[in-house]
């Protein structure tokens, strides 16, 4: 399946952009991004509520950037160090342009009355103790899925 904007020209940075003017036009009342290793970050407040958004990057030296395909295969030919890096780049664009439609997506969603706000951003929600409600969660619903019984609402009164 082709992935959404897989040939776009649009920089990393004009989509980080673009994701906050966004953010600002639909009430953020803060913004901020940063990245380590692996990974970039997109925080946010809006509705009273801090959000993140944690935007894993491609692994350099898969052989998806390293080698051509043939056929659903990867060949054993590697590619030139600039074709390589081009073909970074641009999973890197990529990645930043569907996170862009995604947040505006999700913001126009709210602001048309199809859902609401905290239903929309659940995962994204960060909690007091900096774990998103994904983080938080994901455990729980394994364990309810392993056990077929559901996580105690109130544990601490039981």
């Amino acid at each position: 399946m082709a992935k959404f904007a897989a040939n776009t020209e649009v920089s990393a940075e004009k989509s980080r952009s673009e994701i906050e003017r966004t953010l600002s036009r639909y009430g953020a009342t803060a913004f901020m991004y940063g990245w380590e290793g692996s990974r970039a970050v997109i925080g946010f407040r809006a509705h009273n509520r801090m959000l993140r958004f944690v935007l894993p990057m491609p692994d350099k030296k898969a052989r998806e950037f390293t080698h051509t395909r043939h056929e659903n295969e990867w060949s054993q030919r590697e590619l030139s160090q600039a074709e390589s890096e081009k073909r970074y780049e641009q999973a890197i664009r990529q990645r930043w342009r569907a996170l862009a439609l995604a947040i505006k997506a999700k913001l126009e969603a709210v602001d048309a009355g199809i859902t609401e706000f905290e239903s929309e951003f659940l995962a994204q929600i960060v909690l007091p103790n900096g774990q998103t409600m994904a983080d938080h969660s994901k455990p729980l619903i394994e364990r309810a899925y392993e056990s077929g019984e559901m996580p105690l609402l109130l544990p601490h009164l039981q």
